[in-house]
């Protein structure tokens, strides 16, 4: 076991998320497909957002959506979603005393599933949601490895008890406990050689793509598989410290560069590339879902995507995604690119104590999403423009 100044390694700068010592549902809404794999590379040029909002920023109401202005009401506020759906992330169970992140965060493992069990009530006795989206990480690294089983069959149990479909994303603290080929059929994840992104059409007018934030990793994969040697040897290349969860020395952006981290490689770019593609012919919106962030903006750096600005580059080139959805940073965030679209980091679960809780549901509108909040998660409303030009 490493000493505890070892441990200090792992924690974020913002209490995101561990790297412990150890290696290694039903998918039933309207439409979901399976991406084709072909091999991966990876580059990592630099991009930033030049448009950044508080990750504190209030929530915006639904007429300045629509009118732009506050001061008055209108039919907006009364218009119906087209549909809505829960989400929570970052629930990282685990049956072990509560603790603490490196500069002091309480951290509640055992409360965490509770939780969850008011979020799965929460969004049943709505009685609308279509579906519910778990944005990763629901169980957590400290997990004894015999328990890590138990542990993800026990949060998989509590999800299953919403009324509808639930849509898993992967994250790091899932594949410390697991290895993918055990993990994804648990999790009910459409898969193709053990990959873990895939998109879905809950209406005609929205599709929401799934992200594999670690396609290319140095965790969840044998320490054989050419995606953990890809990983291995970017990380030799970005991050000089023997300690690969260490950022010491690294400055600004160059703090992603982190084991716990991950990036998405080129057969996925590829595949991500040609759905976007078809959402715009079809005039759809996008959702991205990604366990890592994916902007600067909404995220701490050590946090973020390896290639998040690879990513952007091909969302960028289409304009019919809207908003990103991630977690993994723990403290949450918000922000506006310099394209428009929405960033929305959630809250994580598992630093609520006792009575608190962080999760909610978003309304999906023609032009926003209005994420409402339950305690820790803030609400926010998330506005574009309802015709653009696709």
């Amino acid at each position: 076991m490493p000493t505890e100044s070892t441990w200090n390694f792992f924690y974020l700068y913002q209490n995101a998320v561990v790297y412990p010592p150890w290696w290694s549902v039903t998918l039933s809404c309207d439409t979901y497909k399976i991406p084709k794999l072909s091999r991966s590379s990876l580059n990592s040029n630099k991009r930033t957002t030049q448009i950044r909002l508080s990750d504190r920023r209030p929530s915006v109401s639904s007429a300045s959506c629509a009118m732009g202005s506050t001061n008055k009401l209108t039919s907006a506020e009364e218009k119906q979603p087209l549909f809505s759906f829960g989400v929570i992330s970052d629930v990282q169970y685990a049956d072990i005393p509560d603790g603490r992140s490196f500069i002091g965060v309480p951290r509640y493992y055992r409360h965490s599933i509770l939780v969850l069990q008011r979020a799965v009530q929460n969004w049943n006795h709505h009685q609308k949601l279509k579906f519910v989206i778990n944005l990763g990480d629901i169980v957590d690294g400290f997990c004894p490895k015999d328990q890590s089983l138990n542990a993800v069959e026990r949060v998989v149990n509590e999800f299953n008890k919403f009324n509808g479909p639930v849509y898993h994303l992967i994250g790091n603290h899932c594949l410390y406990n697991l290895p993918r080929k055990q993990l994804l059929p648990l999790l009910k994840i459409p898969s193709v050689d053990d990959h873990a992104y895939f998109d879905f059409s809950p209406t005609p007018e929205y599709r929401f793509v799934v992200l594999d934030g670690y396609d290319v990793s140095a965790i969840g994969w044998p320490q054989d598989h050419p995606k953990a040697l890809e990983a291995l040897n970017f990380l030799r290349e970005k991050n000089p410290n023997s300690e690969k969860n260490s950022p010491s020395g690294l400055v600004g952006l160059e703090r992603r560069f982190l084991m716990f981290n991950g990036a998405v490689g080129k057969e996925q770019l590829e595949w991500l590339d040609g759905v976007l593609q078809e959402a715009s012919k079809l005039k759809q919106k996008v959702v991205i879902c990604c366990h890592v962030p994916l902007d600067p903006g909404a995220s701490s750096p050590e946090a973020l995507l390896w290639n998040y600005n690879e990513v952007m580059d091909v969302i960028h080139r289409y304009n019919c995604v809207k908003v990103c959805l991630a977690g993994h940073d723990h403290k949450g965030g918000h922000s506006i690119d310099s394209h428009g679209i929405h960033h929305r980091v959630f809250e994580a679960a598992l630093e609520c104590p006792p009575g608190r809780d962080a999760f909610g549901y978003v309304d999906v509108y023609d032009d926003r999403l209005s994420l409402i909040g339950t305690d820790r998660t803030q609400s926010t409303d998330m506005c574009f423009k309802p015709q653009a030009n696709f």
